[in-house]
């Protein structure tokens, strides 16, 4: 890190920004001495280069996420900032030049070589039939498959678990889908994953804020974007990044769509993706819709091709000892061996016509990209399928790309084809969660860990 870039710190912890003149959020300034702090006619602090050239203007942090532009309080409405097209819905904020690279000559390193602490998230591939699956696993028939609900008994502990009491989150106010995305990129980056991030206000948000708040024992303002603005910054940098389309992401391999029918599924070599959108949304915790939105008009299917993404960070890293799910909040909580709170999960837990246990199990297996057997004498009945078939891995697959197999037998902890709808739909009997979420908690627990259904 320059020596000089402490300024730019300085400058966030008084809530303003640098800003190129191409609307680019600025990290540092170069410690050479070719670029040095003035005054323009307006009074507005920038900085400049040993050519007069304009380097950055430091601005509010509230005006680089203004909608539509600044606030105009003198005529109590919205003005436009120059070069910000006024037509807009919202005023994505562009990707941070957050690599290090020398400002003089403009250089943009490969997004595949960045430090620990960038986006990276391949643990997740397009599936290849016999390619990419090394840790595929058969789900046995005893375990059920996706989902499945029966009524308690002697392999589980039915005594009632009481609940944590949460503090409540302070409501977020009106703010564009940019801050929202800031508040949801922290919280995703903090291990208190609010689901899919979508720049929308919601119940997996709210969710999210009252965990991390029980978890730290701090308030969140989630209206307070500088704050937040200024943690991302100390952990993994700004909300959104670019990323340049692979050919390996744009071959896949894809399929055109996933069926319905079981039988149908059960016929395709593999439950992939059905597109490089669908793929880059998962990888970067995106709701599809929103990557579109996030990028108007572009191919995705050209190599080479920028995008905007979200900054997603790494995943959380700790060992979990006990897992809560409350089937009331739809929120899996886990704990480290202290009992401290440490990671939480919104989550789909059973329905009124199937619901989940109540009580106390255990982990007994955990499967990254597994098949899956449908059984319709212990599972539900899914169409007109009466017979055994084996669904092969894919992230398209009724469990994900994860299977955590419970002492309760036919239930499991597992992740979804659908991750916009956790925590809003309902469970055949399972814990769903989104697939990053589910390998994020898979990669940190282990046999033996104990699982309580909160009622």
């Amino acid at each position: 890190m320059p020596a000089a870039a402490q300024d730019v710190y300085g400058l966030r912890r008084e809530r303003a920004v640098l800003v190129t003149p191409e609307g680019d959020l600025l990290d540092y300034i170069p410690a050479d001495g070719s670029v040095r702090a003035a005054r323009d006619r307006q009074g507005r602090q920038v900085y400049i280069d040993s050519w007069g050239n304009l380097i950055a203007t430091v601005m509010p942090a509230e005006r680089y996420f203004a909608r539509y532009g600044t606030r105009d309080y003198r005529r109590d409405r919205y003005r436009p900032v120059e070069g910000y097209p006024e037509t807009s819905r919202d005023y994505f904020p562009p990707a941070p030049d957050e690599y290090g690279d020398d400002l003089t000559t403009g250089s943009v390193p490969d997004f595949r070589s960045r430090e620990p602490g960038a986006v990276d998230r391949a643990e997740l591939p397009a599936p290849l039939p016999g390619d990419g699956y090394s840790d595929s696993e058969q789900l046995p028939d005893s375990w059920g498959g996706e989902d499945m609900a029966s009524l308690p008994d002697g392999s589980m502990n039915s005594e009632m678990v009481p609940g944590p009491r949460f503090p409540t989150a302070t409501p977020i106010g009106k703010k564009t889908s940019a801050e929202v995305t800031a508040l949801q990129v922290f919280l995703d980056r903090e291990g208190f994953s609010p689901g899919v991030i979508d720049g929308r206000k919601g119940s997996n948000v709210t969710k999210a804020i009252e965990a991390w708040q029980l978890a730290t024992g701090q308030t969140l303002d989630p209206n307070d974007t500088d704050w937040i603005l200024e943690q991302l910054h100390l952990n993994g940098g700004m909300p959104f990044t670019t990323y340049e389309i692979t050919a390996a992401d744009a071959a896949g391999p894809y399929v055109a769509s996933i069926p319905e029918d079981y039988a149908h599924k059960a016929a395709l070599p593999a439950l992939s993706y059905t597109s490089t959108v669908e793929m880059l949304a998962e990888r970067f915790h995106m709701d599809e819709a929103y990557l579109k939105e996030m990028n108007p008009g572009v191919d995705f299917t050209i190599p080479g091709t920028l995008v905007k993404v979200i900054n997603v960070g790494q995943p959380k890293k700790a060992k979990v000892a006990k897992i809560l799910a409350d089937k009331a909040r739809k929120q899996l909580l886990a704990y480290d061996e202290t009992g401290a709170l440490i990671a939480a999960y919104p989550a789909s837990i059973g329905s009124a016509d199937t619901p989940s246990p109540s009580g106390t199990v255990t982990v007994e297996r955990i499967a990254f990209n597994p098949n899956y057997t449908y059984n319709p004498k212990i599972n539900f009945q899914q169409g007109e399928n009466n017979k055994v078939l084996t669904l092969q891995p894919g992230p398209n697959g009724p469990v994900g790309t994860i299977w955590i197999a419970l002492s309760k037998p036919t239930y499991g902890i597992h992740g979804t084809p659908e991750p916009s709808k956790i925590g809003k739909t309902q469970s055949h009997g399972c814990i769903r969660l989104t697939n990053w979420d589910a390998t994020e908690l898979a990669k940190m627990t282990s046999q033996g860990v104990t699982v309580e259904f909160v009622d």
